[in-house]
C-alpha cells in the first residue's frame, strides 16, 4: 500500500476549502494549502494531524499563482489531488464594473490558471501508484445552471467551470495521462459566500461528501446530493416560469 498521499488545496484558508482540508487529513493525505490569508492557513495546518504545507497565493496574478503551485508541489512528498475552490460571489444589481471584473478575475482567470497548472503538473509528473495520474477536483455550484439578476457574473462564472472542467475531461480521451476531474456543484453551503437559503448545509457535511465523491473518483457530484432534484426541476421549467420564480 502507498504511505504517503498528497492533496493540495487552493483556497482552503476558509469554507469548503478548510473543512475539505481537515477531512482529507483525516484520511490521511499530507495537506498544501493555498491561499492569500497565510497566518490562517498556518495556524489550519498546525491542526491537521498530517503533515502540511502553505504557499501565500493571489489566484488573480495568474503568473505568480502557477509558479507557487509547482513550488508548493515540490515542497510535499505526493500530490495526488488538487481541489480548487477559491472563489468570490457579490450581489451586484447596478452591475459595478469593480464587483464585476473581481468576480471573473477570481472565479475565471484564476480558476483557469490552477486548473491548467494541475493538469500541466499531472501529465509531467505521472505516478502510478496513485492508482492514475492525479485527481483534479473543481468546486462549482448549483448556479451553474440558471441566471439571476445581481449575482449574474457569479452564475455565469461558475457555468464556466463546470464546462471548462468537463472540456479537460474530453481532453484526456487523446492523452497518455489518465488524470480523473470531478466536478462539484454545491447547493447552499453557510460559509462566507453564502446569500442563504433552503437546504443549506454546513462546510463539513459538504467536505464530507466532497471527499466520498474523491475516494469513488467521480465525474460529478451535487452538495449535498438531493440539490440534483433542484438542478432537474430548472432544466424542465420553461424560461419564463423560472424568471418570475427566481426574481
Amino acid at each position: 500500500m502507498r504511505e504517503t498521499r498528497g492533496a493540495i488545496g487552493v483556497g482552503g484558508s476558509s469554507g469548503i476549502g478548510e473543512a475539505l482540508a481537515r477531512a482529507l487529513a483525516d484520511e490521511g493525505y499530507e495537506i498544501g494549502l493555498a491561499a492569500r490569508r497565510t497566518e490562517r492557513m498556518r495556524e489550519i495546518g498546525a491542526e491537521l494531524p498530517t503533515e502540511s504545507s502553505v504557499a501565500t497565493m493571489d489566484v488573480t496574478d495568474t503568473d505568480d499563482a502557477r509558479e507557487g503551485f509547482f513550488e508548493l508541489a515540490a515542497a510535499m512528498r505526493s500530490v495526488d489531488v488538487v481541489v480548487i475552490s477559491a472563489g468570490t460571489a457579490a450581489m451586484n444589481p447596478d452591475l459595478e464594473w469593480e464587483a464585476e471584473r473581481e468576480t471573473i478575475d477570481v472565479n475565471v482567470r484564476g480558476f483557469t490558471a490552477i486548473a491548467a497548472v494541475a493538469m500541466e503538473y499531472f501529465e509531467s509528473t505521472p505516478d502510478r501508484a496513485r492508482g492514475g495520474d492525479g485527481h483534479l477536483v473543481g468546486i462549482s455550484s448549483v448556479a451553474a445552471h440558471f441566471g439571476v439578476g445581481g449575482v449574474q457574473a457569479y452564475n455565469a462564472s461558475k457555468a464556466y467551470v463546470s464546462t471548462y472542467l468537463e472540456g479537460l475531461r474530453a481532453q484526456q480521451a487523446d492523452r497518455d495521462a489518465d488524470v480523473t476531474i470531478t466536478i462539484v456543484e454545491p447547493g447552499f453551503v453557510d460559509t462566507d459566500l453564502s446569500m442563504g437559503g433552503f437546504w443549506e448545509c454546513s462546510p463539513e457535511t459538504a467536505a464530507e461528501q466532497i471527499a466520498r465523491a474523491i475516494r469513488k473518483r467521480r465525474n460529478h457530484v451535487y452538495v449535498p446530493r438531493r440539490w440534483r432534484l433542484v438542478v432537474w426541476f430548472l432544466k424542465a421549467t420553461p424560461e419564463s416560469v423560472l424568471r418570475r420564480l427566481l426574481s
